[in-house]
């Protein structure tokens, strides 16, 4: 059975209303103890004062959460936003010959444009612009699992501190989807951090990423 501190938590967790009201001070714990122990059905009288105290640790992990996510926004606030469009993302199965790949990053590269390559426990992807569509598929023909196209690639580029401070790129993520920003492919390399996204979210994203 899981103990008092855990199941206050993941309660809280569960009420982002309640959570924004604990960081902010605006909760009367209390009556938060109560409404906890009611809709959960446990026996006030015995788990009250355990409820309660749960609360008011977990408002203290928040409010060290919050010096953190300080640190976050400090780092956003001085980074730099590219973005690119018209980007796809084309994922190929893993057993391709890697000396086409080369070919086509050749080709790719001679024109100037980008050529970003993930690669999984069983697939590959290769993020271009979609100029490059047509020879992808014929360099790759069967071997194409997914084509994503009409993409945007939204890249922020970060200074050096954010390699010390925790937690940016969950930040980020979380960010994206509380605002249903899907996010089809993302990698980073060393204070770059890429996100791939729907060319027609990228106006939102753009609102979203003014720290």
């Amino acid at each position: 059975m899981q103990s008092i501190t855990k199941i206050a938590e993941e309660y809280i967790l569960n009420h982002p209303s309640i959570r924004d009201c604990l960081k902010n001070d605006l909760i009367n714990f209390s009556s938060l103890s109560r409404r906890i122990s009611e809709d959960l059905n446990l026996n006030t009288n015995k788990n009250f004062d355990a409820i309660l105290i749960a609360c008011r640790r977990y408002q203290r992990k928040l409010k060290n959460e919050e010096a953190l996510e300080n640190k976050i926004l400090k780092i956003l606030k001085n980074s730099k936003i590219e973005i690119k469009n018209k980007v796809i993302a084309v994922v190929l199965e893993k057993d391709i010959f890697f000396g086409t790949l080369q070919n086509l990053e050749k080709e790719i590269k001679k024109r100037k444009e980008i050529f970003r390559i993930i690669e999984g426990a069983s697939a590959i992807t290769v993020i271009t612009t979609e100029e490059f569509l047509g020879s992808i598929r014929k360099y790759f023909k069967n071997k194409i699992i997914v084509e994503n196209t009409n993409l945007a690639e939204i890249t922020i580029k970060s200074p050096k501190e954010i390699e010390e401070v925790p937690g940016t790129y969950a930040y980020l993520c979380s960010l994206f989807g509380e605002n249903n920003i899907n996010i089809v492919e993302t990698l980073s390399c060393w204070t770059d951090t890429i996100f791939l996204v729907d060319e027609k979210e990228t106006g939102k994203v753009m609102g979203l990423l003014r720290f």
